[in-house]
């Protein structure tokens, strides 16, 4: 039977929504579009570079086995780029949104008293991008196989970049494929208080009852054990107890199992012994992509130059972009109407800690200016000889001071190759050691673009 192009991605898109969480499925397939058919070839349109990086890297044989189920002669998927794609709206049968009154009741929900998690925390809205990809994919193979691969877990990474949401999506998943596992998320401080009380009330073989005699024992924060000497003690003996009857540890730090001052070795290489990822900063793309789809859970009215403003000037963590996102919502509430880029930089200036943004835009403005050439040849896809040079430097900078990937800075500078982008870059990292001149050029454009932001 034949189908129409927008009928295959429909059936597409619904057998990829039972493979993938709500989160992910937003972020990547939210602004997709089969555009064409021939040759045995299919064509998906996607909203940007990142965008078609991520999918070709991980969905693109799943989703050639998919289309095959329903036209068999297909040999191949194909992704290319349609920025248009970022304003088109996917079929609401696709992505189920939570109603305002959903979400008030998911936030109402208390934190389990037996095991300390927070339902709030799951895999379906967790964002994943290449910042947490390694972290994720463990935490998924130990929900599958609890206590039999990567034990312990240790996840490391800097403050409201998702590790606790991860351990208590973890836990969460684990609880609701079955029920009776016994499970305790616990901060070590709140660890280190409870063993405490139980010294002081000679409770302790109650206490070592309590945590060794469970299936999975999360632990976040343990860098706050440094010094504590006694329940540094405890959780070696809980840990020894809980491994030798296979049983899954999984802990969480600010810095890896070798940066923790004052840990006693033989603590350090249990925590060394297994499967240790860290979540680093998210890149550009991955900050941006988190607040189109935080927009679309909270059906924000907000455009996309904002968000782009959103997460080129907050480049930290995940938290502070969504205590921005919610400052604008709330500003949003009261006002009624579209905020302008000059109205998030005054609400933002006041709650965000000041620093000085760039925007990729800015930046080839700034080069264009500086070599008297017009944008548009930075941008076109031309092959002058005049705009050799402007074209690696503004690669050069976006990489270097607005931490673009690679796809992304070739598609934006003349739909170039990934490849191209690393050549310049690469080219003008070397050519700055030695040429003074260039180092002089490209510290004028700088001061442009940091300066002198129209």
């Amino acid at each position: 039977m034949f189908m129409t192009n927008e009928e295959l991605w429909q059936k597409t898109l619904e057998e990829i929504r039972f493979e993938v969480s709500t989160a992910n499925f937003i972020t990547w397939f939210q602004h997709t579009i089969i555009t064409e058919q021939k040759d045995q070839a299919i064509t998906v349109g996607v909203p940007n570079a990142f965008v078609k990086e991520w999918i070709e890297s991980k969905y693109q044989k799943p989703i050639l086995k998919i289309i095959r189920n329903f036209v068999p002669d297909v040999r191949s998927v194909e992704f290319s780029i349609l920025p248009k794609l970022s304003q088109k709206q996917q079929p609401a049968s696709l992505v189920k949104k939570q109603q305002p009154q959903e979400q008030q009741e998911i936030s109402e929900l208390s934190i389990d008293k037996e095991t300390n998690l927070n339902p709030r925390y799951s895999f379906d809205n967790f964002i994943v991008g290449s910042f947490n990809e390694l972290a994720y994919a463990a935490s998924q193979a130990i929900v599958n196989n609890l206590g039999a691969v990567y034990n312990p877990f240790f996840i490391y990474g800097g403050v409201g970049l998702g590790k606790t949401h991860l351990l208590q999506a973890v836990g969460n998943e684990i609880r609701r494929k079955n029920p009776h596992t016994k499970i305790k998320y616990i901060s070590s401080e709140k660890f280190t208080n409870e063993f405490i009380t139980a010294v002081q009330n000679k409770e302790t073989n109650y206490f070592k009852e309590r945590y060794r005699m469970i299936d999975l024992l999360i632990i976040d924060d343990i860098q706050f054990i440094s010094k504590k000497v006694q329940t540094q003690e405890e959780i070696f003996h809980t840990f020894n107890t809980l491994y030798e009857n296979n049983k899954q540890i999984i802990l969480s730090s600010d810095r890896p199992p070798k940066l923790i001052e004052n840990l006693e070795e033989r603590l350090r290489s249990r925590f060394e012994g297994g499967m240790i990822a860290d979540i680093s900063e998210p890149e550009y793309e991955a900050r941006l992509a988190i607040l189109h789809t935080k927009r679309k859970e909270k059906d924000l009215t907000i455009a996309d130059d904002v968000l782009e403003y959103i997460a080129a000037s907050i480049k930290s963590n995940i938290r502070e972009l969504e205590g921005a996102l919610n400052l604008i919502a709330v500003r949003l509430k009261l006002q009624k109407s579209p905020l302008s880029i000059n109205e998030v930089k005054e609400i933002l200036s006041k709650h965000i800690q000041p620093r000085k943004v760039v925007t990729a835009k800015q930046i080839i403005r700034a080069v264009s200016k500086f070599y008297n050439t017009q944008e548009k040849f930075l941008i076109e896809k031309t092959r002058r000889k005049d705009i050799v040079k402007p074209r690696q430097i503004a690669m050069y900078l976006l990489r270097e001071d607005f931490n673009g990937s690679y796809p992304y800075i070739g598609q934006k500078l003349g739909g170039r190759d990934h490849t191209t982008a690393i050549h310049s870059y690469e080219k003008i990292s070397r050519d700055i050691k030695k040429d003074k001149q260039l180092q002089e050029e490209i510290k004028q454009i700088r001061l442009n673009f940091y300066y002198n932001q129209e």
